[in-house]
């Protein structure tokens, strides 16, 4: 008598990566697999959460625009023609979405002094802070001035490393040989923004 197989059978997408587990893990979606929608949410959220919050959406407002934009993904996944392409319609939802009315930057309400003065601060010193903040504005106002297309190559490259260059290769359509230079000269281009307005070190 011959044994009752009760493991389950690996998944399509087992041992793939980049562009051919995305592709692996949509077909299996839209086949109804749920395991296959929760591995592409945990693989490329990083990337559309990334996408939302260089767009200056607040933490509240980018966690509804990474919602929203799974929600799409998944109402539609029959009509997504290259499964390949995922990452990139992801990056092109996720910016559309940011500025919907809905998503932009939502203004704090303001503490009382008696509130402010009695809530003990786990925070870093205000100068400490200051200089932290400006940095990070002069950062992202270099990042949003570059071409788009720099822009996404920069976000993709930092998310994946340099073991899934061919993943960004296939998702921006370009050969993989010409990733590092470009990203080399997208760098360049931020570092000649950032020293424009005094903001290089």
């Amino acid at each position: 008598m011959t044994d009752v197989q009760t493991t389950e059978v690996d998944p399509p997408w087992e041992g793939l990566t980049g562009a051919e587990l995305h592709a692996a893990c949509m077909q299996a979606a839209r086949e109804g697999d749920r395991r296959a929608m929760d591995r592409l949410v945990a693989e490329l959220t990083p990337l559309v959460w990334h996408v939302a919050r260089a767009n200056g959406l607040d933490r509240s407002v980018a966690e509804d625009v990474v919602q929203t934009v799974w929600l799409a993904l998944f109402s539609q996944l029959g009509k997504l023609r290259d499964p390949k392409a995922l990452a990139a319609w992801l990056i092109t939802t996720t910016r559309r979405e940011a500025t919907h009315p809905f998503g932009r930057r939502v203004q704090p309400v303001p503490l009382s002094d008696e509130v402010a003065e009695a809530m003990p601060s786990t925070q870093p010193a205000p100068e400490d802070e200051a200089v932290r903040a400006d940095r990070d504005r002069r950062v992202w106002r270099a990042f949003v001035r570059l071409p788009h297309r720099c822009q996404d190559l920069l976000r993709l490259t930092v998310l994946a490393g340099r073991a899934e260059y061919q993943l960004v290769a296939e998702t921006l359509r370009m050969p993989r040989g010409s990733v590092g230079p470009t990203r080399g000269r997208c760098l360049d281009q931020m570092r000649d923004l950032l020293a424009s307005e005094g903001g290089s070190r």
